[in-house]
């Protein structure tokens, strides 16, 4: 899915379901917000965001929890799950979406270019999804940004199916 479309279906079902959106990202480091602010209508669902690029601020402003940082680092799905759940929770959203990852040139704490892992927390279940990217620092950046947007889509999706008319 291209990445505005991606960002104008979040928009669009967040505005007819009524719901709001947070973003945590380190790797794409505010590029996720960026795209989303660009729909017309983000206002009404957009809370905020927090870039927490440095370890440390991963911790202090998105809530994951220092002891899994120090066992595990950065890069680490359960990292990405506890993001997403505590930029929901800081900012009081329906959504909390989080990005981590390994954009290059180098790899980092023996993890290696490419690594990524975007996740969902949503009213109901939290989804994370590990990606394996090729290309340039910028390439796996835009193709982070991407990826996010459409697993919130098909978490969006998902979540209406399962809700009783």
């Amino acid at each position: 899915m291209d990445t505005g479309v991606a960002a104008a279906a979040v928009v669009h079902a967040l505005v007819d379901r009524r719901q709001t959106l947070a973003v945590a990202e380190s790797l794409t480091g505010g590029l996720l917000a960026a795209t989303v602010v660009e729909i017309p209508g983000v206002s009404a669902v957009f809370r905020g965001g927090v870039v927490v690029y440095a370890t440390d601020l991963k911790h202090a402003l998105a809530g994951v929890p220092e002891d899994l940082l120090a066992d595990r680092g950065p890069v680490d799905p359960d990292v990405a799950q506890a993001m997403a759940e505590g930029v929901r929770g800081r900012c009081g959203a329906d959504w909390g979406l989080a990005t981590t990852g390994v954009a290059g040139p180098e790899p980092q704490d023996g993890k290696p270019v490419g690594l990524v892992f975007v996740a969902v927390a949503g009213p109901v279940r939290t989804q994370v999804q590990e990606l394996k990217l090729d290309g340039s620092r910028a390439d796996i950046r835009r193709e982070t940004m991407t990826s996010a947007l459409t697993l919130l889509v098909e978490e969006l999706r998902d979540s209406e199916a399962a809700t009783p008319a």
